[in-house]
């Protein structure tokens, strides 16, 4: 019998063809692969264009929600400020606080600048230092802090007394300048001699491994040596780089109130008594605003006190923050925008428009 044998090039080529079956398998793979990649980035750049023109028709939506104000007044209770609406609001213009748009939805909220006290007024040490005072800062820190804020916002070649100037931020790691001119954003506080490197005092509170209450201490009896302080509220709280410079009495809480001369706790504590109706809660159907800054002696402000405030409060804000969540599907993303409105004018200005990434 006799007996063949397979020629030994058949099972080279036999070996060839699954290894080019192999390959080709590998490439169709990474093909298909990059094709579903790029399909979603496709649909994400997408999606993100369309994100991006939802927040600004959300922006539109809340000039348009400002533009509706007939009060003589701004208050916490109305419509804008995401309150029931006030005696003078119609309540029949449709306002809803959560907007469908083609397959896309935005949330929105308004809050007035003029309910925090403007870093970049003249002349505002005094409330710089009040502020400082008010959060417990060491009293051997307020006077560098006041100091180097006003140095950083106003120009001029020799710092003041406990101020910076660009010398002393060139021996920075890494180095910088001195801005010397109004801030754009609050956080450039965190920039500034005796806050960089202390910025609990920009954001209030303390930094703190430990979670809960046992940690929050605000009674102002000190801290232990090496302990960072916890401040009952931050720089940030209480001061914006944008608004008119008056402080509007119906939505400043009792912190930025007391910043004003001759407004003490009991002071601040009245001013909010009398604003927020009987049920002592703002934003709610009996709130009771001021509706001129005179009247904010019957408030349990010093006549003489009163007298002096009329060129510091209003009961009118001008600027406004608009924070916009803009939802396709699973994307979502925040936008914002700063609007103002000429005093006496009906026109709502776009000031910025920014998002987060």
């Amino acid at each position: 019998m006799k007996i063949r044998l397979r020629p030994q090039s058949a099972g080279i080529a036999l070996l060839i063809v699954m290894c080019a079956i192999f390959v080709l398998s590998i490439l169709a793979a990474g093909l298909a692969f990059s094709m579903k990649v790029e399909s979603k980035l496709a649909v994400s750049t997408d999606t993100n264009q369309r994100l991006v023109w939802l927040g600004r028709s959300g922006v539109e939506y809340c000039r348009w929600v400002l533009a509706q104000r007939k009060c003589p007044y701004d208050s916490l209770n109305q419509m804008w400020a995401g309150g029931p609406g006030s005696e003078c609001d119609n309540t029949n213009m449709g306002i809803t606080s959560t907007v469908v748009l083609g397959d896309g939805t935005f949330t929105w909220k308004i809050i007035d600048l003029e309910r925090y006290a403007n870093i970049n007024a003249p002349n505002n040490g005094p409330e710089i230092q009040q502020a400082l005072t008010l959060m417990g800062v060491d009293a051997g820190s307020i006077s560098v802090i006041s100091d180097s804020i006003q140095d950083w916002v106003q120009s001029g070649d020799a710092p003041r007394i406990a101020g910076a100037k660009t010398d002393y931020y060139q021996g920075m790691n890494p180095p910088y300048n001195c801005k010397e001119a109004p801030m754009d954003d609050i956080s450039e506080l965190l920039l500034v001699k005796g806050i960089w490197d202390h910025p609990e005092i920009y954001w209030g509170g303390a930094a703190t491994n430990h979670p809960g209450v046992s940690f929050q201490h605000h009674l102002g009896f000190g801290s232990a040596p090496g302990e960072v302080p916890n401040y009952p509220f931050g720089l940030v709280d209480v001061f914006t780089p944008f608004s008119s410079g008056r402080i509007n009495i119906n939505t400043a809480d009792a912190n930025v109130l007391q910043l004003l001369p001759g407004v003490d706790a009991n002071a601040a504590a009245g001013i909010i008594k009398f604003r927020s109706g009987p049920d002592g809660v703002d934003g709610t159907p009996d709130d009771t605003p001021f509706q001129n800054v005179g009247q904010i002696s019957a408030a349990g402000v010093n006549p003489s006190a009163a007298a002096q405030l009329g060129g510091l409060c209003d009961v009118r804000s001008t600027t406004f923050k608009v924070t916009i969540t803009a939802q396709i599907g699973n994307y979502k993303r925040d936008f914002h925008a700063i609007l103002f409105q000429p005093s006496g004018g009906r026109t709502i200005e776009v000031v910025s428009f920014y998002w987060n990434y």
